[in-house]
């Protein structure tokens, strides 16, 4: 027998759901066909975040209790939906999905991607990205409060360099905030005005934020993920639910909404409303790109220098000893 389906029309494109009723997230029984509706409803938000940019989809075909595939290879799929061709640090290469419009977005929430994770570059331009991403990310014996005032840190810090940055709760604990730049600057060099942006809120803020790689040394502390701006690392996008029970989102906020905002409000079946209502709140994002110069000067200036890449990345010219302090000290004795 033939699995149930429906058909929806999205913007002149039929996308086939099969097994609509099927239910993906337990904690408030919101089924598949809600999923792949969603993600049209905010067709518009989900699309600016990911356009052009080579795109992962962290799939659960069977809902969230199963493990999650995440694919950086586009699967099988329709003539129009587009792939961009990446290579990954390990030197080999890939066909990954490239949104242009939002009925390939429709297209894998019916494969079971609950989240897309996009590249801070574009197709047009892969080796220079257009985006810095300040990743926010509270460890054990913090929470989402503690990462709202790093995260208002480093809009003080955005602000007396002259950058404007879009906030993002992460649909989790945490908080992303993204800065459209030039893209004038490779991986290597947009990761190392990273660094210094994270230093500059670790000093700004040193009971709060830390940018220890090793978890050993960063106690009950926040951590800003610098490593997030090497290439082929990514977050998940503006407007990508995340595989929970109760369906949250990584829902874009204004700085002003973000001063007493509670990441449960925004999930699944709230955002559409609210999106119907106030559309984009980061509509603007593409509006003015921003240079790093000022950044990148003060990492040379920082005798610091360079700090660990995550353990899949080949040898960096300048990289520090890859190895956890407490077993380098062992190693050493």
């Amino acid at each position: 027998m033939a699995s149930p389906y429906i058909e929806l029309d999205v913007e002149g494109r039929t996308v086939k759901v099969s097994n609509p009723d099927k239910v993906y997230f337990p904690g408030i029984g919101a089924t598949k066909r809600e999923l792949v509706e969603y993600y049209v409803s905010v067709g518009d938000g989900v699309l600016r975040a990911v356009r052009e940019r080579p795109t992962y989809i962290k799939r659960h075909p069977d809902g969230i209790e199963t493990d999650a595939i995440y694919q950086k290879r586009m699967p099988k799929h329709p003539d129009w939906i587009e792939t961009v061709n990446v290579r990954f640090p390990s030197g080999r290469t890939a066909d990954a999905f490239c949104p242009t419009e939002v009925a390939g977005i429709a297209w894998c929430a019916n494969l079971g991607t609950i989240d897309f994770h996009p590249w801070h570059s574009r197709r047009g331009n892969l080796d220079h990205p257009d985006e810095l991403r300040i990743d926010i990310d509270p460890q054990p014996g913090t929470g989402f409060d503690q990462a709202r005032k790093v995260a208002f840190t480093a809009k003080t810090v955005l602000d007396d360099l002259g950058l404007t940055g879009f906030p993002k709760t992460s649909g989790n604990r945490g908080i992303h905030i993204a800065v459209r730049i030039e893209p004038r600057w490779t991986f290597t060099e947009v990761r190392y005005a990273a660094i210094t942006f994270a230093r500059e809120v670790e000093r700004r803020a040193p009971d709060l934020a830390t940018t220890a790689w090793w978890k050993e040394e960063r106690g009950e502390k926040v951590f800003i993920d610098f490593n997030q701006n090497a290439q082929d690392r990514t977050v998940a996008s503006a407007y990508s639910v995340r595989a929970k029970p109760e369906a949250p989102v990584s829902a874009p906020v204004t700085w002003e909404e973000l001063t007493d905002c509670d990441p449960r409000d925004f999930d699944i079946r709230t955002m559409p409303e609210r999106f119907a209502k106030l559309g984009d709140v980061h509509r603007t994002i593409d509006d003015q790109s921003f240079s790093l110069e000022e950044l990148l000067q003060m990492y040379q200036e920082d005798d610091r220098g360079d700090m660990p890449y995550p353990p899949n990345y080949p040898k960096m010219p300048g990289e520090p000893k890859r190895v956890q302090p407490s077993k380098a000290r062992h190693d050493d004795e």
